[in-house]
């Protein structure tokens, strides 16, 4: 711990008013430390780790951290604030705040050593000595551990203060403790993790309960004995990452919540536990299956089962969507390749099965269509099923895939599939609450469940919803075949905007669903539309090429490399190519490449390109309709993307710098304004 935090890191009076000025304010003490190489894009890891989840616990304290790539030595900087800074804890703001900076490689003694911080932070009189301290050195010395933490003195005289039986008192009793395993984990692995099983293992020492604590940080894990396992009474998931192996745990009781949950709230999880246990609830876990009980306000399966329900659809939809693009991209590729070889008109072409010449290019184009049109009937099936799945796992697989197929029957379409996989998962998930006898629990998922599912999905698809979902998609049709002018242009705009804002996240899978949906029964405004929309998309990566290519300076040596490889990713397509650059600096980033997106949009419409193929970028030029302009549309968009995204890093690095010659005071309020 000597290396990892000396006086020099110590503020006993943090001034700042925001959790953004708190870090910047410690993470400006490691960089003239020497140990941060890059404030900025240090300060950008941190941003995003905490939109993953708040770091702030009860008790007061805030505990930013992240690996990052500009961390050349594992780091603690440490602040007290005295007016309290909210981290987004439910008790308050924290006056106690630690900034934890491990390399992106971090080897596994410094992890342990800042586990061992994050475990005595659960300890009150640590955190009571941090906040009577006067001397940074001193403080620095206490939470490297040089410096002995005094005990609490007993409430009177002769007593000692109340505490639990230990679990070996009880075992000597004659009766055998209650047995916990648990798991926990965190995106980082570097301080919730440890902090919620230091946290598990007390309340389980103060309860008279054996708990064991599997601890799975992001630099892996040490599995818990399988006989330790078997002799559990229950099982406690406390995280926010996917639990590994998980099937290990197959027919125990399981409590699943998030990690947060572990570290404020460890009796009551116990105790939730207990009862399962003595209910004998037992959970269905499979490797695919996070668990569905918990309980909890916070995360709980893979930090979704009990967030918000926005939050929740967005996550069944992009289960859907993510399994349904290689479908798109093998179908849609394979139909290209035919049109390339035969024209247009191949589509049309007798089956060839019955009709099938080796020697002719028109058999061969017809092949390939064939294969890729039955590829493509699986669209919508596919994403119903698995928009299902991502609600209530593999029970709902069957009749997310039938009520998908039916969607295509009634001529419900996209729209349909979307309907009908949210439908089949509501209702296996309705029937999964229905309690029933312990004999009817095996054939449930595999027999009851598919069977009375699919039935009730197949006739509200059938008899309730699918006649007016396949009105709607009709009249949806009929307006993209009808659009023109300033209509068509501002759908565009729109398609460009979604593509560009999350680049591969929810807004740009529902762009490129909906245009993909169109190219299952193709005409000139469902063409219009694909070909805005992978117009769109492949600006980002390229934009942020082009910028890292004539304005090096504004870019580390990261950047730039990720830029040269940024040219291939948006030539093919791949929206995802830009994200490492808006990770690093999302206000400057995303704003930018939203409007080359949204400019490369409106021009794709305005030029009346078209395309048939779903992916291949420039690769099927071949296939667009307007190839020159469309192009151009996306060179056009490029260009105002690199004009912005150097115009505003420009600024950026240019404000310091006049605020340093002016003689600013370098408040903290002063440098989040000029960071903004």
């Amino acid at each position: 711990m000597s290396e990892l935090i000396t006086a020099e890191l110590v503020d006993l009076d943090l001034s700042a008013a925001t959790k953004d000025a708190a870090a910047r304010s410690l993470a400006e003490r490691m960089v003239a430390a020497h140990r941060v190489t890059d404030l900025d894009g240090f300060l950008a890891d941190v941003a995003a780790r905490e939109a993953q989840m708040p770091t702030g616990l009860d008790g007061g304290i805030g505990i930013p951290h992240c690996r990052s790539e500009h961390v050349n030595a594992p780091t603690l900087a440490f602040g007290r604030s005295a007016a309290g800074i909210d981290f987004g804890a439910a008790d308050g703001p924290a006056d106690l705040i630690f900034l934890i900076a491990a390399p992106a490689g971090a080897d596994d003694d410094h992890l342990t050593i800042l586990s061992g911080l994050a475990r005595r932070l659960m300890a009150p009189e640590f955190t009571a000595a941090l906040r009577a301290g006067t001397d940074p050195a001193a403080v620095a010395a206490l939470i490297r551990g040089e410096e002995p933490v005094e005990e609490p003195a007993p409430e009177a005289e002769g007593t000692e203060p109340e505490a639990g039986p230990e679990p070996e008192a009880v075992e000597a009793a004659g009766s055998v403790p209650f047995r916990i395993v648990a798991v926990t984990s965190c995106p980082t692995g570097i301080a919730h993790t440890y902090m919620a099983a230091e946290s598990l293992a007390a309340a389980g020492r103060a309860e008279g309960v054996e708990v064991t604590v599997e601890t799975q940080g992001s630099g892996g894990f040490k599995k818990l004995d399988p006989a330790v396992i078997a002799a559990a009474d229950a099982v406690i998931w406390a995280h926010d990452v996917e639990v590994r192996e998980k099937a290990r745990f197959r027919g125990k009781p399981l409590v699943d919540v998030g990690v947060k949950a572990g570290i404020n709230r460890p009796a009551e999880l116990i105790a939730e536990a207990r009862r399962k246990a003595e209910r004998g609830e037992i959970a269905a876990v499979s490797e695919a299956d996070g668990g569905k009980d918990s309980g909890d306000g916070e995360a709980g399966r893979s930090g979704t089962d009990h967030a918000h329900f926005g939050v929740r659809l967005r996550t069944y939809l992009m289960s859907g969507v993510s399994y349904m693009v290689p479908f798109v991209a093998a179908g849609g590729l394979l139909i290209a390749l035919s049109f390339a070889i035969g024209g247009y008109e191949i589509a049309s072409a007798k089956s060839v099965a019955d009709h099938f010449v080796w020697g002719e290019a028109d058999s061969w184009a017809a092949l390939l269509n064939q294969i890729g049109s039955a590829a493509f009937a699986f669209l919508v099936p596919v994403l119903a099923g698995y928009i299902a799945y991502g609600m209530a796992d593999r029970s709902a697989l069957v009749p997310g895939f039938v009520g998908g197929s039916i969607a295509l029957t009634v001529n419900a379409g996209f729209l349909g599939g979307l309907v009908a996989g949210l439908l089949a998962g509501a209702v296996v998930m309705a029937i999964q609450r229905v309690p029933v006898h312990a004999t009817l629990r095996g054939i449930m998922p595999v027999l009851v469940i598919p069977l009375i599912a699919s039935a009730v999905v197949g006739i509200l698809m059938f008899i309730v919803v699918g006649k007016p979902i396949a009105s709607l998609q009709n009249a949806l049709t009929d307006w993209l075949n009808g659009l023109s002018g300033s209509n068509a242009v501002i759908l565009g705009v729109v398609l460009g905007l979604m593509m560009c804002f999350d680049m591969g996240g929810p807004l740009n899978k529902v762009a490129y669903a909906f245009a993909v949906g169109g190219l299952a029964d193709p005409t000139d405004g469902s063409l219009k539309v694909m070909a805005a929309v992978m117009a769109a998309g492949m600006v980002p990566p390229l934009a942020m090429a082009l910028a890292t290519t004539v304005r090096k300076k504004l870019f580390t040596k990261t950047e730039r490399e990720n830029g040269r490889a940024a040219w291939v990713l948006g030539a093919s397509f791949i929206t995802e190519g830009a994200i490492p650059f808006a990770a690093a600096d999302p206000l400057r980033v995303i704003p930018s490449v939203m409007a080359g997106g949204a400019v490369t949009g409106a021009l794709s419409m305005a030029f009346g390109a078209t395309l048939r193929a779903p992916h291949g970028g420039v690769f099927v030029v071949p296939l667009i309709g307007e190839p020159f302009l469309y192009l151009l549309a996306i060179a056009a968009g490029t260009l105002v993307a690199t004009a912005l995204v150097v115009l505003l890093k420009g600024a950026r690095r240019a404000a310091p710098d006049a605020a340093g010659e002016a003689g600013a005071t370098g408040s903290d309020d002063s440098r989040v304004t000029v960071a903004a």
